[in-house]
């Protein structure tokens, strides 16, 4: 008998089967504005560049043409079906960026201006070169983010779905800030696994000891934190780092409450996104199989504070990368278990009500797709 306050979580399948991965990817990840970086770090706004992303096991050419414009196409050529930009399969979500006048297949140099024009068939004899143009992916730009969209025909907005991280986060400018370190990780769980133990704090207390000496309302279990007002720290620490304190400034332009307390919010399906008053980390997830999670933890700092010749963002690091290993071991602990042939389907206690979100984002999705 279940108890009326527990809520039930997704079924087994959505975690562990196969089959069930395959249609999720189709229907979700390849049908979602999906993030693959921040553009200054793909070196996207550099004119003539071109960056190599992977979505879900597609392979996408992101380019910023001479004129600073944006395009995204699939890494196919429309001849024979090579890949334009070969990619390594050992390091599928290792973006590749490069300086690029035209894109070239190296099968037999078919060559495509930046925005997927076809400029040269050698030997080939072309009336309707519209109708040979790369294969097109949606893509869009926020807060400094490159969203790619591999069914552009059916995309909403970007705008409508960052709307609630761009009102929250508003004052963190995150457009303007700068990459200050990068954290890698390769985590044996699925994706959805990840983003619903971001968005619960139940099990800070007994996973995240330190965090919850920096923030004590952690260790209560989180079931009333106020997120859109910030979470406030211990007395005397203001940041998340080792001491709670830093040398850096707060970002310029956060309210009295947001250079003491911390915000969170996340854009489906894969970035999430955890502010302090001196930096933010964005934690992209890269789902690369239905048990596999590839996680590029960046943080963000005030650009005028990376270039100074102090900068250093071991404190920050040093803490992110402790709690980041203590949640990735909880999540394939949880994938270890959901492969049981004992387990059928989880649940949700009352202060997990933020982790139902991912049921509320996904079910809909999926039904709409049968």
């Amino acid at each position: 008998m279940v108890a009326e306050s527990l809520k039930p979580a997704l079924p087994r399948e959505s975690y562990v089967d196969a089959g069930a991965w395959d249609v999720e990817r189709d229907v979700v990840l390849h049908g979602e504005w999906f993030c693959v970086g921040r553009a200054e770090d793909l070196g996207l706004t550099e004119p003539s560049r071109m960056a190599v992303v992977d979505v879900a096991g597609e392979s996408v050419l992101v380019t910023c043409d001479a004129e600073q414009q944006l395009h995204a196409a699939y890494n196919v050529c429309r001849h024979r079906g090579s890949q334009l930009h070969p990619v390594d399969p050992t390091r599928t979500t290792t973006p590749v960026t490069l300086s690029a006048g035209a894109i070239r297949c190296p099968y037999h140099s078919w060559t495509y201006a930046l925005d997927g024009t076809l400029l040269r068939a050698p030997h080939a004899e072309i009336d309707e070169v519209a109708g040979f143009r790369l294969y097109p992916v949606g893509v869009d730009t926020w807060a400094g983010f490159v969203f790619v969209h591999l069914t552009p025909s059916r995309a909403a907005s970007l705008t409508e779905a960052v709307e609630h991280p761009a009102q929250v986060l508003a004052n963190y400018r995150l457009d303007e800030l700068v990459t200050g370190a990068v954290l890698r990780y390769e985590v044996a769980a699925n994706y959805k696994v990840l983003l619903e133990n971001y968005n619960e704090c139940y099990h800070c207390g007994p996973v995240h000891p330190e965090l919850c000496r920096l923030v004590p309302s952690f260790g209560s279990g989180g079931g009333d934190l106020a997120w859109e007002d910030g979470v406030p720290h211990r007395e005397g620490a203001w940041t998340f780092t080792t001491t709670g304190t830093s040398a850096r400034r707060p970002l310029p332009g956060l309210s009295a409450a947001e250079r003491e307390r911390h915000k969170a919010d996340l854009v489906y399906p894969n970035l999430m996104l955890s502010a302090s008053a001196d930096h933010v980390a964005a934690f992209q997830l890269l789902p690369t199989a239905v048990d596999r999670t590839s996680v590029v933890c960046s943080l963000l700092f005030a650009r005028e504070e990376r270039t100074t010749a102090h900068f250093d963002p071991a404190d920050a690091a040093e803490l992110w990368d402790l709690v980041n290993r203590q949640d990735w071991a909880v999540c394939e602990s949880v994938q270890r278990g959901m492969s049981s042939r004992a387990y059928r389907q989880g649940w949700f206690a009352p202060m997990e009500d933020e982790s139902l979100d991912i049921r509320r984002w996904l079910l809909p999705r999926l039904r709409a797709a049968r």
